[in-house]
């Protein structure tokens, strides 16, 4: 009997999302602080997880390297990815790699560069890059042709500085700017390709991606079929509005269920990592909540049967689909005879 592949998905945290949470309207915090210490802790106590992700400035600089490496070892954790700060301190107010000013846009890449040199010296590969503060928020604001190839030139010095970390950018359709580069998947290809760097490629945020009117899993399709380029997933969840940071499976089931599954049939071997902002939870216990459905949408669809998919694929029969999904949640003895099974 032929051996099934099975989904097993590689687990992991960005460490602010076990700290303190702020908002613009209690700027405070919601909570107290917690030390870089007690956060790896707390990430290391969520069971499956093997991975950190971090944050430049808020929890990795290089003043620090030395005790993010002793935390990385004390918990056995490997650095997944390092996200550079280009959204959070003043000076990137008006965009990064996409600054009007070219002493700013020569900062990012230089900032991003030397994160790739402390990612590399901890043992991670991957910097996953959100350009949060670059795009436009009003029309006429932005020249849209020069903008994007100030982005790409970016991107490009920093693929071109070191090929053994690859950078995997994270693409939304706006939030903090009205506008957002690059904003959905079809954008990031196109510039992917342009590009031409073998260590580039997309992060996909299941929330940004579920607020710019995609469907998750032909994304991840999308990404198979244009190069292979899916590095890296954040996962949460929303109501489709704006991007809210939510438990993953707290909103959606079947949508995760067929991302999930498009990340086992496109052969996807990087981490999954929580992308989330509980600002009024524990964080710590929200992000847990997450990894166990994550869990839950792994077992589903290592429980789908390939061939019986494929049957369906070539019908497209909703009905069968439907009834597939019923059995597959909630089994034969919750579900009535006489469907499409």
């Amino acid at each position: 009997m032929e051996d099934k592949m099975m989904f097993q998905p590689k687990y992991s945290i960005i460490l602010a999302n076990v700290g303190m949470c702020a908002d613009r309207y209690m700027s405070g915090g919601y909570s107290s602080p917690y030390s870089i210490d007690e956060m790896f802790a707390r990430v290391a106590s969520v069971d499956g997880v093997s991975g950190v992700e971090l944050v430049s400035d808020w929890n990795i600089t290089a003043k620090n390297v030395e005790q993010i490496r002793k935390n990385l070892d004390e918990y056995n954790l490997k650095l997944v990815s390092v996200i550079p700060d280009h959204f959070g301190e003043m000076k990137w107010g008006k965009g990064a790699f996409t600054s009007k000013d070219s002493s700013i846009r020569k900062q990012a890449v230089e900032d991003t560069r030397e994160l790739m040199d402390i990612t590399a010296e901890l043992g991670g590969n991957l910097i996953s890059l959100w350009p949060g503060q670059d795009g436009y928020d009003y029309y006429f604001q932005g020249d849209y042709i020069r903008e994007h190839e100030w982005f790409a030139q970016g991107v490009a010095e920093c693929c071109d500085y070191r090929k053994d970390v690859n950078i995997s950018i994270e693409y939304k359709i706006k939030e903090p700017r009205n506008f957002s580069y690059p904003s959905t998947m079809a954008v990031i290809l196109l510039m992917l390709g342009k590009l031409g760097r073998e260590n580039s490629g997309v992060t996909i945020d299941y929330g940004h991606a579920h607020v710019a009117g995609e469907n998750v899993a032909e994304s991840v399709a999308l990404a198979k079929e244009y190069g292979n380029k899916l590095l890296h997933v954040h996962m949460n969840d929303n109501y489709g509005f704006w991007d809210d940071d939510m438990i993953a499976g707290s909103i959606h089931t079947i949508p995760f269920i067929e991302f999930f599954y498009w990340l086992k049939k496109t052969g996807y071997s990087g981490y999954i990592s929580t992308d989330q902002y509980p600002y009024r939870e524990d964080g710590r216990d929200a992000v847990n909540e997450t990894v166990r459905w994550m869990d839950i949408f792994a077992r589903l669809v290592n429980r789908i049967d390939d061939k019986k998919m494929e049957e369906i694929y070539e019908t497209g029969n909703a009905c069968e689909v439907s009834a597939m999904l019923r059995n597959l949640m909630f089994g034969e003895q919750f579900c009535r005879k006489g469907g499409a099974e």
